[in-house]
């Protein structure tokens, strides 16, 4: 069994990659573990450190370091701070082998300056992506409009965005049921229709992040479900329990009614581990289904990370990119998804968002068992 947050599977490769360098996440884990040590004014700089070396930095510390450049120059860092660092670097690059595991709740997140330096080694994969696969908008929980959210994207170059509001059994995101959606439905008909968005070969699709239960039950009426473009489907509930959740995930896989199972793991940076289950078994499952999955390109979620996506893909899945923008500035997190592709490794020709709109559609549809 794969139990990704240990140090065993994918946590034991991503630790012995980043003890191969000094790195921003690694740096930020230090940082988050030093403040817990220190009060006042010095534990805010450090708790304002750790968080900007993970999520805002985009050159390496150690870089800095290496061309004789001030750390000071990074955000947030001051002469004190700066210090700190430079010991912590000078001990890292000399006791490599003694560095101290990852937190769990840390393991397999890229940095900020990781994500760069990845994305940036493949301009023809971030060119070829064609769309985005899950955003939210004021329907439920999200900041922008979806005329917002769609010219937002179509001005990234997208060619298509799917809104994928959530359903009904999750009302603290503002759930909506199969009305609410009809609603939708009809001013995204509306939008599709819009001269400009026209004019830029721009489509929205319409579909859905659909709640489902850990008994692997969707919450919304299949009939209607066949109506959306395409059905995003994950798990909101019971995402702390250890025990291995393998036939929750296999039952969710051939009784949610979903195309794309979403940030699968269900984790978060620094709160929670995510679920365990024996990752073989559910990606071959997944693929045998022809259930997509997902990499939901929210900085705190990174799911799936660059290990499950290498064992995805051995098992023939598709997948599927998706930012889980909750406003317009979310999107740019694309580039997740395209950095996580690269460091995998792996080939294209199974990435959903690559096909055009026609043909993702058709997919869908051809994937959706017969009535």
């Amino acid at each position: 069994m794969d139990t990704p947050g240990s140090t065993d599977g994918a946590g034991r490769g991503f630790a012995a990659a980043v003890r191969a360098r000094p790195t921003n996440s690694v740096l930020s884990d230090f940082l988050a573990g030093r403040a817990r040590e220190e009060e006042g004014h010095r534990r805010r700089a450090l708790e304002r450190a750790w968080r900007a070396a993970m999520f805002s930095w985009t050159e390496e510390a150690a870089d800095l370091a290496d061309q004789g450049r001030p750390l000071t120059d990074l955000q947030g860092v001051g002469p004190w701070l700066a210090g700190v660092i430079e010991e912590w670097l000078d001990r890292a690059g000399r006791d490599e082998d003694d560095a101290p595991p990852l937190d769990p709740l840390r393991q397999g997140f890229l940095s900020r300056a990781e994500i760069d330096a990845a994305a940036s080694s493949r301009p023809d994969l971030r060119a070829a992506l064609r769309g985005d696969l899950q955003s939210h908008s004021t329907y439920t929980d999200g900041k922008d409009r979806v005329a917002d959210m769609a010219q937002a994207a179509a001005d990234l170059g997208h060619s298509y965005l799917a809104v994928t509001d959530h359903s009904k059994t999750l009302p603290i995101a503002g759930g909506m049921d199969e009305d609410g959606f009809a609603r939708q439905a009809d001013e995204i008909e509306d939008l599709r229709h819009d001269p400009a968005l026209r004019s830029r070969g721009f489509r929205i699709l319409h579909g859905i992040e659909m709640n489902v239960s850990p008994e692997g039950l969707g919450d919304m009426d299949r009939d209607f479900l066949r109506t959306l473009d395409i059905v995003l489907g994950t798990f909101h509930s019971k995402l702390r329990i250890a025990e291995d959740q393998t036939d929750r995930y296999l039952a969710a896989i051939r009784n949610g009614g979903m195309d794309v199972f979403a940030h699968p793991r269900c984790r978060m940076f620094g709160r929670r581990l995510g679920l365990t289950a024996d990752w073989s078994r559910v990606f071959a499952e997944a693929a045998a289904h022809g259930v997509a999955l997902e990499i939901d390109c929210h900085p705190s979620r990174q799911d799936l990370d660059v290990q499950l996506l290498r064992q995805a893909a051995e098992h023939g899945a598709w997948i599927s990119v998706g930012t889980d923008a909750h406003s317009r500035s979310e999107l740019l997190n694309i580039d997740i998804g395209v950095a996580t592709i690269a460091l995998a490794g792996i080939p294209t020709d199974r990435v959903l968002n690559l096909l055009p709109a026609d043909e993702l559609i058709a997919h869908i549809q051809n994937r959706r068992p017969p009535i």
